[in-house]
């Protein structure tokens, strides 16, 4: 395959940003969706050579806008489907329609967005590497089941269309992360979370943002050419 043409959505922060820096550093060239970080968007882009493209996930113009900017520079090649967000932690009950809304239109209505205009846009070779969560899994009672709701619609996403784009060609898999250090948490209103719920995962520990965007970029690459449908859980043993 030619050089590598990766578009990473939330590129500006957190895991994106550093699936931004490893793929760089591995010779793929990286267009960077990002909603509100400009700042740090332009900078991480002008970093690693690459291009930074205002874009909310959950509008399909802007879906559309940042697909199209990435093929004017040749081939995609590779989806990295990253955007995503949380809110206040509480239960169920005490959430907010608001808040409900937010977080489906992004990580599960921005997700789908995204996957289909990768579906249309990938050709033989290609993969969609979508950033999920343990809490998919877990649940996260009293936290947020909502968050981890949505990202169960992301682990069904890489399955159906892992299937759909097979005879394709085109690889789909999913990182199922952990907790992070990153600041997502401070959206949640617990910025110290990581450090509060270290005892609690086998490790010890959260993980970091590399640790999560060497999993994305191992999906990828050449070494997971038989890798389809996955979701690779990075959670520290939860």
């Amino acid at each position: 395959m030619a050089q590598r043409l990766t578009v990473v959505t939330g590129g500006s922060r957190g895991i994106g940003a550093a699936t931004v820096r490893r793929l760089a550093a591995a010779g793929h060239r990286v267009v960077i969706g990002y909603r509100a970080a400009t700042d740090e968007a332009e900078a991480l882009a002008a970093e690693v050579g690459g291009l930074a493209v205002r874009a909310e996930v959950s509008s399909p113009a802007d879906v559309d806008a940042l697909f199209d900017a990435a093929a004017a520079l040749g081939q995609v090649t590779g989806v990295v489907v990253n955007a995503g967000i949380t809110s206040p932690v509480g239960t169920l009950a005490e959430t907010e329609i608001s808040d409900l809304r937010r977080v489906v239109d992004v990580n599960v209505l921005g997700a789908l967005l995204c996957a289909r205009r990768a579906a249309r846009d990938l050709v033989a070779g290609g993969a969609i590497v979508s950033v999920s969560s343990a809490a998919a899994t877990l649940g996260s009672p009293g936290e947020y089941v909502h968050y981890a709701a949505s990202k169960a619609a992301v682990d069904a996403l890489t399955v159906g269309l892992a299937k759909e784009l097979g005879p394709r060609g085109i690889r789909v898999n999913a990182v199922a992360a952990g907790t992070v250090h990153t600041a997502i948490h401070e959206l949640s209103g617990v910025p110290d979370r990581p450090q509060r719920v270290a005892s609690a995962i086998p490790l010890g520990r959260a993980g970091q943002p590399d640790e999560i965007a060497a999993a994305i970029a191992w999906l990828l690459g050449d070494d997971a050419s038989f890798t389809t449908g996955a979701i690779l859980r990075v959670a520290g043993g939860l």
